[in-house]
């Protein structure tokens, strides 16, 4: 367990800020990816402060080396829903010792690959399993998964999907 911070301290000043000029709570976050050097089976995905290099899946002819696109929407929900229970737990001063969680999503990659026009592309399914140890109540365990799946961003986005604006543009090369 890492050391406990006063979380109500380090983000008051930012709420109060927040509150009192909205537009600087609305950000935007930009990710983009090239073509490596690994050929159309891979790429690197530049997130502003690090590059993560992720392959297509093996299941579709890719290395299956590095992540893979399914990789990364998943550990995003994961990482998203284990920092959020965290920051919960801080803020509430809960008990709690660990927080751990698991992702796991189901393909059929017969949609991806086309073979079944009737397999849809994408995740059917998709399971968050969150591993909590500490010695908390039942009114403290509600608590705590209701306000980590109010506030995981994440799990917002894909259970309430914003609308997705896709722009083509085509480069001389």
């Amino acid at each position: 367990m890492s050391e406990p911070i006063d979380l109500r301290a380090v983000q008051q000043p930012i709420k109060q800020a927040y509150r009192a000029d909205a537009g600087q709570a609305k950000i935007t976050l930009r990710v983009s990816s090239r073509e490596n050097p690994g050929g159309p089976m891979a790429c690197s995905v530049d997130i502003g402060r690090a590059i993560v290099e992720a392959q297509a899946h093996s299941g579709v002819g890719g290395p299956g080396t590095a992540a893979c696109s399914g990789d990364l929407l998943l550990g995003s929900l994961a990482a998203c829903a284990q920092i959020t229970a965290q920051l919960v737990a801080a803020g509430l001063g809960l008990p709690v010792g660990e927080v751990e969680v698991t992702v796991e999503g189901e393909l059929d990659l017969r949609g991806t690959l086309g073979i079944d026009a009737a397999v849809p592309v994408g995740f059917q399914a998709i399971r968050a399993k969150f591993a909590v140890s500490g010695a908390l109540s039942e009114p403290q365990q509600r608590q705590l998964r209701r306000l980590t799946e109010g506030y995981c961003v994440v799990l917002a986005t894909l259970t309430n999907p914003p609308p997705i604006e896709v722009s083509w543009e085509t480069k001389p090369r």
